[in-house]
């Protein structure tokens, strides 16, 4: 919200260092933001090119005064207003169509676009996957050896992809899910596992059977009633017994599914804690396997973000601030190094504030470059369904400064953003996962 009374500066007084609002329409220039530091004599030849006679600028945040210190002060409403409000003389000129402004927003736009259109198919191979994980679990021990078959193949393809991926890019999922949430989880920790996976360079048949290990790490819950499994207050010592039984189920089942000792040995000690805490049999340290620890850490991320009573999921951010300041001797401290520095400080899903005031929700990070994310970013004079992607890598001026509790939004910014209420991830696939995706 703007004061009163705005400072404004005459074409000629823009120069590099200073910072400008331009109060104009997002699609009326070629910059991502409207407010920004001029870097350049090029954007200074731009915001003239324009057509407006004054820009409004922000002392605070700029590195220098205006030359010869001749600001002037302009009460009310903006300089740029149209010729029918009284204000002709300040109304922005046409600009031609072949305009260097023009066509550099038009291919921003179009950039925008194609991410728009990556995001969207690769949440439909999401929800296929997690269509197929629901068919492999529905069938598993209907018709066992068809089913492990099919998942093999399935885990054999994502894990291949994710691996040999020159980059790989990691996406939040939309609430959209079609009936699959159930899945969810346990797709949630066999793509987290494979990214660790991909970073540590796991040689490709131990990461296959890592992606079996993790996509069946609940096997045995099915042995565990439902009235424990859905209950949302605390569990009782019975109770708390009997549903730690289900580590010592899955490997049973896992045994009678003919899964590979590495997958039976995820499936056994996926609770085990690193400072031996955990259960059943309370290993320590290395006594737990490597590929067991790795699904300790990204079983116990999607459980705090994702946990049965949505009312006590924390964000992705404070997921990771958590484990790493308040239950690090629970978990290997190299692989959780690993996991953060995969998912970075503010990982997707995460709602951030930006250096410029600007809020966005983190949607894609690189995971070689996890402090330069993709953002969809608030603008009230954009459609919600035609949202700002920003991308960080290439907006050099502009960082992270802090996350933001959804909460802790206006609701006109909650609503337009739409903070997930389940946290969901999934990479951006190629063509042999797009197939695994459908089998």
């Amino acid at each position: 919200m703007q004061e009163a009374e705005d400072l404004y500066i005459s074409m000629d007084q823009l120069a590099i260092g200073l910072y400008v609002h331009l109060d104009l329409k997002w699609f009326e220039h070629p910059f991502a933001f409207n407010n920004f530091k001029i870097k350049d004599d090029e954007q200074i030849a731009i915001i003239r090119g324009l057509g407006l006679k004054k820009v409004r600028y922000d002392p605070a945040r700029g590195d220098r005064e205006p030359p010869a210190a001749r600001a002037e002060i302009v009460a009310g409403e903006a300089v740029h207003e149209r010729a029918e409000k009284g204000a002709e003389e300040a109304t922005p000129v046409p600009m031609p169509r072949e305009h260097p402004a023009l066509a550099a927003k038009r291919a921003l736009v179009e950039k925008i676009k194609a991410q728009r259109e990556a995001a969207a198919r690769i949440e439909h191979a999401f929800i296929d996957t997690a269509r197929t994980i629901h068919n492999v679990e529905k069938n598993l021990l209907a018709n066992p050896a068809e089913t492990v078959e099919q998942a093999s193949k399935l885990v054999g393809q994502i894990a291949d992809s994710i691996l040999s991926a020159p980059e790989l890019a990691i996406h939040v999922m939309g609430d959209k899910a079609g009936g699959e949430e159930l899945y969810f989880h346990s797709l949630n920790v066999t793509m987290l596992s494979l990214m660790i996976a991909r970073d540590i360079k796991l040689p490709s048949e131990a990461a296959r059977s890592l992606g079996m290990g993790a996509l069946f790490h609940d096997v045995g819950r099915r042995q565990i009633p439902n009235k424990i499994l859905m209950k949302m207050e605390p569990l009782t010592a019975s109770e708390r017994n009997y549903y730690e039984l289900h580590c010592e189920y899955g490997v049973t089942i896992g045994q009678e599914l003919k899964f590979s000792p590495l997958t039976l040995a995820i499936i056994g000690e996926h609770h085990e804690l690193f400072d031996g805490t955990g259960y059943p049999r309370k290993l320590k340290g290395e006594a737990v396997t490597l590929l067991a620890r790795i699904v300790a850490i990204t079983n116990g991320y999607d459980e705090l973000c994702n946990p049965l009573n949505v009312a006590n999921a924390v964000t992705p951010h404070e997921a990771l601030a958590t484990m790493f300041a308040k239950l690090r001797s629970k978990f290997d401290p190299k692989l959780l190094q690993v996991f953060v520095r995969c998912l970075g400080v503010y990982p997707p899903g995460t709602i951030v504030q930006l250096s410029n005031g600007v809020f966005g929700m983190v949607a894609t990070i690189n995971t070689a470059r996890p402090m330069k994310p993709m953002i969809v970013t608030y603008d009230a004079d954009i459609p919600k369904e035609e949202a700002i992607l920003v991308d960080l890598e290439t907006e050099l001026d502009v960082n992270i400064t802090k996350a933001i509790r959804p909460l802790q939004l206006p609701r006109e910014i909650y609503n337009y953003l739409s903070p997930r209420k389940r946290v969901s991830y999934y990479f951006d696939a190629g063509t042999p996962s797009k197939k695994a995706a459908k089998q």
